[in-house]
């Protein structure tokens, strides 16, 4: 226990871990569905941190570009094009004995988790091997061509879904008689 003390990455782990708990946290409680977006902004910067700290520094920008810049922009397009309510909603609420049914179903799980893992891999340490971007390229556009160009399609449908959403002139019901 005092080897894992003394190692100053290890704290700013921890910092980053406590942090990106809030945040993620913040994000299924908050009422607000742009607070919400904000901290989940907060938990993947956070996991980018994570990466950083690990030297996996193309993860990081993939993570920084991809998520955080496409994927956030994307919900957040998506609240403002459906309009969605942005205050408190009571039907959406849950009673206080739900939620800490919940609380005690995470806690449980997350303890259950952490506990597995340390059992699994108690003080074992992972040998660092050196991954270029070339290396994984190769992979993604060699053996995973096919699950690569398969989310493409899915991104271009989901893309090609907002612009006809976004396009859609509202029709009045009495229009269409």
């Amino acid at each position: 226990m005092g080897d894992w003390l003394s190692e100053v990455a290890n704290w700013w782990f921890a910092a980053v871990a406590l942090a990106m708990g809030y945040a993620a946290y913040r994000v299924v409680t908050s009422a607000n569905v742009v607070h919400a977006v904000l901290a989940l902004v907060a938990t993947l910067g956070g996991s980018a941190v994570l990466f950083l700290l690990l030297g996996a520094e193309f993860v990081v920008w993939t993570v920084v570009l991809v998520y955080i810049g496409a994927v956030i922009v994307l919900f957040l397009f998506g609240i403002m094009i459906t309009r969605a309510p942005l205050g408190y909603e009571a039907e959406l609420d849950h009673p206080p004995k739900t939620k800490a049914l919940a609380a005690i179903v995470a806690g449980a799980m997350f303890l259950l988790i952490g506990w597995t893992l340390v059992d699994a891999f108690g003080t074992e340490e992972v040998t660092a091997s050196v991954t270029t971007v070339g290396d994984i390229g190769l992979q993604l556009f060699g053996r995973f061509v096919l699950p690569f160009e398969v989310v493409s399609l899915v991104l271009l449908a989901a893309l090609i879904g907002g612009i006809v959403l976004a396009r859609q002139d509202p029709v009045d019901i009495e229009d269409q008689r």
